[in-house]
């Protein structure tokens, strides 16, 4: 009979420090599906939406480790941070530090929705943007309450989006046709 063993977030770190695409999600290792050219371009438009729009304001931070303990450490695709940038230097962030986090998912949609979101709403995160590119909508979560996101919105392509940290700020999420 085989032996499952669970994970904590300090083993995981010292266990997988030099193994690149993988998550500790509830104390199980998961390998990371391939970036593809859809996904990649996203997150590189988003992040540079994220830095001018923020410059001064929060850190953006892309494909970073998110510390969830006990045992979660998942890489979401991009994190806005409480400032300055030098409070991370010995430490990746953890849910106090987060006012935004983005996933953009294609064929990891499905995990996303069902394995992630549950975990970010549980550490408390506030905000949530699932980019999902199947169907070409921005899914914004927020009001985390007892696992779960409260609030879910939709948004189409020509819908712009506002962070909840900074609503003073509108941005066009997708690309023009």
């Amino acid at each position: 009979m085989a032996t499952r063993y669970r994970f904590r977030v300090e083993e995981f770190e010292r266990a997988f420090r030099d193994v690149p695409r993988v998550e500790l999600l509830r104390g199980e290792v998961y390998q990371m599906s391939p970036i593809g050219p859809k996904h990649a371009f996203m997150v590189a438009r988003l992040d540079d939406l994220l830095h001018e729009a923020l410059r001064g304001k929060a850190v953006v931070m892309v494909q970073s480790p998110l510390r969830l303990p006990p045992d979660s450490e998942p890489e979401p695709d991009l994190l806005v941070l409480k400032p300055p940038l030098d409070r991370y230097q010995d430490r990746h962030p953890e849910p106090s530090d987060v006012l935004l986090l983005v996933e953009v998912a294609d064929t990891s949609l499905e995990f996303d929705r069902e394995m992630k979101l549950p975990l970010y709403a549980e550490a408390g995160i506030p905000e949530v943007w699932l980019v999902n590119l199947k169907e070409n909508l921005l899914e914004v979560y927020r009001e985390p309450r007892e696992g779960r996101y409260r609030s879910i919105r939709l948004l189409s392509p020509s819908e712009p989006v506002s962070p909840l940290a900074f609503p003073e700020i509108s941005l066009p999420w997708a690309p023009s046709p």
